[in-house]
């Protein structure tokens, strides 16, 4: 590989690295050598309570593979993405390590920068996860018409969340909160990532949180809570304080699907960058949030708000920002800490992981 090509592989992987993961665990690793770039998945960082089955893992290294690709697509780079490469061709085996490989990306040939990635690009570093109300204002019908193009283009659907279906989808998320919380060892694991070090780069620091309000549907609480319930009160002055209520001119959206295979929770963290990015060019604030799939009831309850047999994989919610009041920067782990160099014929190291069937 030429050195143009590597440094445009090592920029890729700059920008992913902001990319939005399930508890800002960043739970990839990816592998730049004679055959392109690879992602895999990281099962170091898996939340062994909050997701079992691997699939926000899944959900959270798509969204990373997107960001890289607009990387790229920006940089005027056309490319070819192989996903699950080595699972399309079972009994195969290669210097990557079959199934961990999420994706593998080459490089075709210089092109001109493409004008629509570059915009995508420059909200990279923009982008955040803002868990404050959202101001009245509503979204535009053409702003939520573009989301929808965006999701699509990933191979995955947009349901807007009807006003008659808020009661019941609000009803799902405080159902679902209630029992993750009411569960010690998904207070421990929150415990884990939400009390990092300040040199692990990852996790959710309480100064990104909400305190906890009525709200029009419930935000997922960040404050550290101990095994036996309490709050700490650091934590909880630490976090953002906000208002009661807000939220009126927010829209719910749901990214769904036919599937639940490995390729189709991969592609759904495709469409959720190109719904967040298309977003923040636009000037919407967003934040992706997961936890009503994360309990099965609720998660049934959801299901039941889509058209037809379909499959929830991460809702959105977004809106014009209530604040303008900068959010804290997110922790994010450098470079040269997730990207590896492969020498020819090398096997990286990746931690395999229990993921459905491709």
């Amino acid at each position: 590989m030429s050195s143009t090509g590597h440094d445009a592989f090592r920029a890729a992987v700059g920008d992913a690295v902001h990319a939005p993961s399930i508890f800002n665990t960043q739970p990839w690793r990816w592998h730049v050598g004679p055959e392109g770039l690879h992602l895999t998945g990281d099962a170091t960082r898996r939340l062994p309570v909050v997701d079992p089955d691997a699939t926000l893992l899944l959900l959270s290294c798509g969204a990373a593979l997107h960001h890289a690709r607009v990387s790229l697509a920006a940089q005027g780079w056309a490319v070819r993405v192989d996903r699950l490469p080595c699972r399309e061709r079972p009994g195969a085996d290669g210097p990557y390590g079959c199934e961990d490989v999420l994706a593998r990306i080459v490089l075709l040939g210089r092109v001109q920068p493409d004008p629509v990635a570059i915009a995508l690009r420059a909200a990279i570093p923009r982008r955040r996860t803002d868990r404050r109300p959202f101001g009245d204002e509503p979204v535009p019908a053409s702003a939520l018409a573009a989301l929808i193009d965006a999701a699509r283009a990933q191979v995955t659907r947009v349901h807007r969340v009807r006003l008659d279906q808020m009661p019941m989808l609000a009803v799902a998320v405080a159902g679902a909160q209630d029992s993750e919380r009411a569960d010690p060892r998904y207070r421990i694991e929150l415990i884990q990532w939400t009390n990092r070090p300040e040199w692990s780069n990852d996790g959710v620091p309480p100064g990104t949180a909400v305190r906890r309000v009525p709200r029009r549907v419930p935000v997922r609480d960040f404050t550290p809570v101990s095994a036996a319930g309490r709050v700490s009160n650091m934590a909880d002055e630490q976090s953002l304080a906000v208002a009661p209520g807000g939220d009126r001119g927010a829209a719910y959206l749901i990214l769904h699907g036919p599937g639940e295979r490995a390729l189709d929770w991969l592609r759904a963290g495709e469409a959720l960058s190109s719904v967040l990015l298309t977003a923040a060019q636009a000037g919407l604030a967003t934040a992706p949030f997961t936890d009503v799939l994360e309990v099965d009831h609720p998660r049934d309850l959801v299901r039941g708000l889509l058209p037809g047999l379909s499959h929830p994989y991460v809702l959105v919610r977004c809106g014009y920002p209530g604040s303008d009041q900068p959010l804290p920067a997110v922790p994010r782990r450098e470079v040269d800490e997730v990207l590896h160099e492969v020498a020819a014929g090398e096997r990286p190291v990746s931690g395999r992981i229990a993921g459905r069937s491709a």
